[in-house]
């Protein structure tokens, strides 16, 4: 059963407890440029806050005095602490964006190591386009987080509590202004990121709806043009985007609340420090040099402020990309790799479901339930029965898409479950019933199963598929390119290049998921023929809705909501299978039957 994060109580705490754990585990490799970068930082604040003290002493004893030489000194010392500054600046910049970037691409990996684990199951559970989402965006949120504290969360709390230590060091009176404006400053900034926080989550989800709106209308853009539907397609695009524009702004406008309010509370601050200090220096209590001083350590602070304020904004948004990446990385996949795997099979094609049940979370009733059969090498087994009795989903068993939620599926005398997913994907291979073609060339789609074809067994097999005079007609031939999804190329086009890729393969079982349903009766019919030949000495189980496909198999498997309700050959099924009696009389006449 996949684990899924749930929220507590105190999800503001738990979210950030998510967060801190996903960099924890991420930065862990990574300690030693990190404990660089923080060493450039603290040496980059301490020198900022230096700098405002020499200038303070040189208008004192030097700009008051008239002694240029004292100006010249410490001038050239304050230059020297300003080539430090920016040289250690520019270093904990460089290393900081190198180590986030490593960390974007560490969890990137872990989300795509973890979906590629997944069953169908919790694909389906979470959805494609939050999947990509997840991947893409809610990583790159966590990325820019981490940037933001290597560039500016060191230096802030520095800077914050030197900027007041050396603050106290100019004018004890005159720092009482800072227990004023500190505070207000944190209370201002507090109550401004709690009332975006929701804002961010309901982001990230709309932000979903976005992409799965237009997935869909990229992927189905052809029915859409069908029925004539691009107004109506227009309305909802336009009303995800419309939605996510809305909540976008108001949380643009809570982000630009907080800079006039920082700043605001910042320019009253310098207003009453200046009235203080004109005072304290009249009365012979303070230099100016010291005012001019503690005026930057104002600044300093407040800018140290300032950057505690970006990354405020960025860490519920990241709070939210944490928890939803953690959701993916928590979520366990329901086929589960053997600890012990089995890697080397005794038999050659053999096929055997012992009393196979499939049930998906929650369901009230079982998709296939008891299902057994027997599938031979040098045997064509087909499997046949109404729409939603479980044809495909049983097929999906052998090849491990699912795994069955009770009894067996035996390849060779072993459940596939301890089998060795590189052996079961070498032994089994799957035409699934919508074929799905990878971006690049004819050739790379073929040798996807098989990288070490040679050009002749990519003809042989695009020969058996009934392919070849497709391919050899295209100017590039092997090399012709096939667009992501092969959109490029018809539906009988792709299927018969599934089969193809299938063939280059040469597994032992081979599985045929409906893959002729977009053929031709003709065509169907020679690469029947060609694929008897090809496949005569390995394990064939063939899914399909057109009884002409199936009515010469070895034995025919008739499902009816998830049971086998019959099995034999052709002529004996339609004697006494009332079932199958049906199927075949809703496709062909008595006599065609016969």
């Amino acid at each position: 059963m996949p684990t899924r994060t749930f929220l507590v109580p105190s999800a503001d705490s738990e979210r950030l407890r998510v967060l801190l754990k996903l960099l924890r585990t991420h930065l862990a490799p990574y300690k030693r440029p990190i404990v660089l970068l923080v060493a450039l930082q603290l040496l980059q604040t301490v020198a900022t806050l230096y700098l405002p003290t020499l200038n303070a002493d040189i208008i004192d004893n030097g700009v008051v005095k008239g002694d240029t030489g004292y100006i010249l000194e410490f001038g050239g010392i304050m230059l020297v602490i300003s080539v430090v500054q920016v040289v250690c600046n520019m270093g904990a910049v460089f290393y900081g964006a190198r180590t986030a970037s490593a960390v974007g691409r560490d969890v990137r990996a872990a989300i795509f190591g973890r979906v590629q684990s997944f069953s169908a199951r919790e694909v389906g559970q979470f959805g494609a386009p939050s999947l990509i989402t997840r991947t893409t965006n809610d990583v790159q949120q966590v990325q820019m987080l981490t940037l933001m504290s290597f560039t500016l969360m060191v230096s802030a709390p520095i800077m914050c509590v030197g900027g007041i230590i050396l603050a106290l060091s100019q004018d004890v009176p005159l720092s009482s202004v800072l227990l004023a404006v500190v505070p207000v400053l944190a209370i201002c900034v507090g109550l401004i990121v709690r009332k975006m926080r929701p804002l961010f989550r309901q982001m990230q989800k709309k932000l979903d709806s976005v992409n799965r709106v237009l997935r869909e209308q990229i992927t189905g853009n052809r029915v859409i043009r069908a029925f004539v539907r691009d107004d109506y397609e227009k309305a909802r695009f336009g009303q995800a985007n419309n939605e996510l524009a809305a909540l976008q702004l108001s949380t643009g406008r809570l982000m630009s609340l907080m800079f006039p309010t920082v700043m605001t509370v910042v320019n009253l601050s310098s207003i009453a420090v200046v009235w203080f200090g004109a005072h304290r220096i009249a009365s012979g209590g303070m230099e100016i040099g010291a005012l001019t001083a503690f005026l930057s350590y104002l600044m300093q602070i407040v800018m140290a402020v300032m950057m505690a304020t970006f990354m405020f904004m960025m860490v519920p948004r990241a709070e939210v990309c944490a928890e939803r990446i953690e959701e993916v990385l928590g979520t366990r996949s329901s086929v589960v790799p053997p600890k012990e795997p089995v890697l080397e099979l005794g038999r050659h094609g053999h096929l055997e479901v012992r009393g196979a049940e499939f049930r998906f979370p929650g369901a009230e009733e079982p998709v296939l339930r008891e299902i057994t059969l027997t599938a031979r090498p040098g045997e064509t087994t087909a499997v046949i029965g109404s729409t939603g009795s479980g044809k495909s989903t049983l097929l999906s068993l052998i090849p491990r898409l699912m795994d069955a939620t009770d009894g067996q599926v035996l390849v060779d005398g072993q459940d596939v479950r301890v089998l060795d997913p590189a052996l079961l994907a070498k032994t089994v291979s799957l035409v699934p019933q919508k074929p799905y073609l990878f971006s690049g060339t004819v050739a790379t789609n073929l040798r996807y199963g098989n990288p070490e074809a040679t050009d002749d067994e990519l003809w042989q097999a695009l020969e058996v598929a009934q392919a070849k005079d497709f391919v050899s007609g295209l100017e590039a031939g092997l090399n012709a390119p096939i667009s992501q999804g092969g959109t490029n190329v018809s539906g009988g086009q792709r299927q018969r290049l599934a089969i193809a890729r299938t063939l280059v393969q040469r597994p032992e079982i081979y599985l045929f998921d409906d893959s002729f349903s977009a053929l031709d009766y003709a065509t169907d019919a020679a690469l029947r023929r060609a694929l008897a030949q090809e496949t005569a000495e390995a394990t064939v189980v063939i899914v399909a809705q057109r009884v002409s496909t199936i009515r010469d198999a070895d034995r025919i498997i008739v499902l009816d909501e998830g049971r086998v309700v019959g099995s034999g050959r052709h002529h004996e099924l339609m004697a006494d299978n009332v079932t199958y009696r049906e199927i075949v009389l809703s496709q062909l006449t008595e006599a065609e039957a016969a």
